[in-house]
This record gives structure tokens, C-alpha cells and sequence, in this order.
């Protein structure tokens, strides 16, 4: 597939589409022109999106590696370290690498679409350099305008019925600052200040207040283990100090850790680190745990809010 930017090793287009039959005509060929170049290629979409890409393959869909995005991608703060990079980074004796990605889907709610946005900006820096293409489609019918026009900030190229176009409205920095939105926490939300002899207590405070919702088993072990993680980062990394906030919302969890320190990088938590690397794990396994991570950070310090099954 030719771009407007194959010049660069990381091409990063978006494809805008309407029905099915423009999907399957966007997606199926970019796949074969991979396996006729004996590119590795992966598909993480929606499962109905998966079923046309499988029969627009045929019997070539047996080489394609096929991810439900709904669930691997439920957090979008997963979706870099684990479906792309873990795809790409176990190929690096490729040529070239193809992914076809599609993070927002009509059903995706507007809690979860700041998150998603800013992962498809994030895209851009996680992959410079690399010799990677990721596809990311766009239902054109079914996504609101604003989408769409958040689309063309994150993606320099821009792909429709019509042809392929450079995108002038390219902007991922300014999408990233943009939905780096302050978070309002409800007035009846528990509360719990902390610092590093208070760890432990943070800990119990959570896990009893988790009880109180309803939460038990495995569910209350991820909980009480974000919960250390975000609160250990507070102390070590943040301020040394924080505050943290639970309540229950739409039949999940919500566990928020507010400190006065600031997060300077943007890919904290979804870059892996190098097996050797001491630390640094702390924000991923957040993300690995919870169904959606959002973060608000500035000059009065970093919030970060995970929601987690209920």
C-alpha cells in the first residue's frame, strides 16, 4: 500500500469507511499485498470487523493474526505495549510489519474516548522510526463528526472512497493536550490521604471500601494491586504524598490517585521496558488490570483514575 509518507519507516494512515463493502475493500487488500511481500501482518478490530477481513481472505487468513480489540483493547492504554508493539516487536527480523487497528467503535462511550484518542496520537511516537504500518479504520457512517475531525489530527494520511489525501489538519501534540481533561471525582467519592509509612493502611482502606461495593476474589486482588501500584508511584515518583479516591460508577470501580507531582512522558505505561530494566512496570500493570485508565496531569500535579470490574 502506498501512502502519502511511504518515504518514512512508520506510515500511520486512517481509513475512512462507509459499510462494509468499503471495509472489506480497505482492509483485505493491505493485507495481501503483506503476504505476497512475506510481511507479517495482524488484524485488531471489533469481531464482526474480523469475520469480513476472514472472508474477504479466504484460505490466506490462516497467515493473518486475528485480535478481538474489544477485549484486548478494552483499555486503550493496553493497546501500544500489548497488541502492537508485542506484534511488532516480536517480528524485527521483518522487512516491514502491517497492522490493521481500529481502537473506536460506535459503542465506545465518552468516558473511554478521550483515552482512545489520545492512544491514536500516542501511536505516532511509540512507532517513529520503525519500519511499521498501522491501518487505522474509521466508520464514517456510524462516528460522530468530531471523531472524524480528531482522525485528521492524528493521522497524516487519510484514506476514503475517493482516493488518499494528506492530512493538513495533522496535529497528535495538540490532541494529546487537548484531552488531558481535568477529572471531577463525585462529592460522595471515599477518600484516604497517604504517604510512604501509610502504604499499607492506603491499601486495607481500599480493599475494605472495595468490600463494601461488592467486590471479591481475583476482581478484589487486581484492585488492591492497582491501588499499591498507583499509591507506590505517588511516593517514589510523585510528590511523596497523595490522596486517594474510590466510588462506584456504572457497575464498575473506580480507583483514583491524585499527587502534586507532574508526568512528563506522555508513553508512561505503554512502552515495555527492557527485561533488564529495574522498575518502570508500575503504570503498565495498571493498565494491564484495569478495563480503562484516564490520566489528567499539569502545574497542580498528576491524576490518575483506573476503572476496574465491579
Amino acid at each position: 500500500m502506498s501512502t502519502a509518507t511511504s518515504h518514512e519507516p512508520f506510515v500511520h494512515p486512517a481509513l475512512f469507511y462507509r459499510g462494509a463493502d468499503q471495509y472489506v475493500a480497505g482492509t483485505v487488500p493491505f493485507l495481501r499485498e503483506a503476504l505476497d511481500a512475506g510481511e507479517p501482518a495482524a488484524v485488531a478490530a471489533p469481531p464482526d470487523r474480523l469475520e469480513l477481513i476472514r472472508e474477504g481472505l479466504g484460505e490466506r487468513a490462516a497467515a493473518v493474526r486475528f485480535i478481538d480489540m474489544t477485549e484486548a483493547g478494552r483499555n486503550p492504554g493496553r493497546i501500544i505495549p500489548s497488541v502492537l508493539r508485542r506484534f511488532a516487536d516480536a517480528h524485527t527480523d521483518a522487512s516491514r510489519i502491517r497492522i490493521i487497528g481500529e481502537p473506536i467503535w460506535q459503542g465506545r462511550s465518552s468516558v473511554e474516548y478521550p483515552a482512545c484518542v489520545q492512544h491514536e496520537a500516542l501511536i505516532n511516537a511509540a512507532f517513529t522510526g520503525r519500519a511499521v504500518t498501522i491501518l487505522c479504520p474509521y466508520d464514517a457512517d456510524q462516528l460522530q463528526k468530531q471523531v472524524l475531525s480528531d482522525a485528521l489530527a492524528t493521522h497524516p494520511v487519510v484514506i476514503d472512497a475517493d482516493g488518499e489525501t494528506a492530512s493538513t489538519a495533522y496535529s497528535p501534540e495538540q490532541i494529546i493536550a487537548r484531552y488531558n481533561e481535568p477529572l471531577v471525582f463525585p462529592a460522595g467519592a471515599a477518600a484516604c490521604s497517604f504517604g510512604a509509612e501509610s502504604l499499607p493502611n492506603t491499601r486495607d482502606f481500599a480493599v475494605s471500601q472495595a468490600r463494601s461495593m461488592g467486590v471479591s476474589g481475583v476482581r478484589l486482588g487486581d484492585l488492591e494491586l492497582a491501588v499499591a501500584e498507583l499509591t507506590t508511584n505517588s511516593v517514589v515518583h510523585g510528590a511523596g504524598s497523595g490522596i486517594l479516591r474510590m466510588w462506584a460508577e456504572d457497575g464498575r470501580i473506580v480507583c483514583e490517585v491524585h499527587d502534586g507531582g507532574q508526568l512528563t512522558d506522555p508513553l508512561a505505561g505503554r512502552r515495555p521496558p527492557h527485561p533488564t530494566q529495574p522498575g518502570g512496570r508500575g503504570l503498565l500493570l495498571v493498565h494491564q488490570l484495569a478495563d480503562l485508565v484516564r490520566v489528567h496531569t499539569g502545574p497542580d500535579g498528576t491524576t490518575i483514575r483506573c476503572y476496574l470490574p465491579g
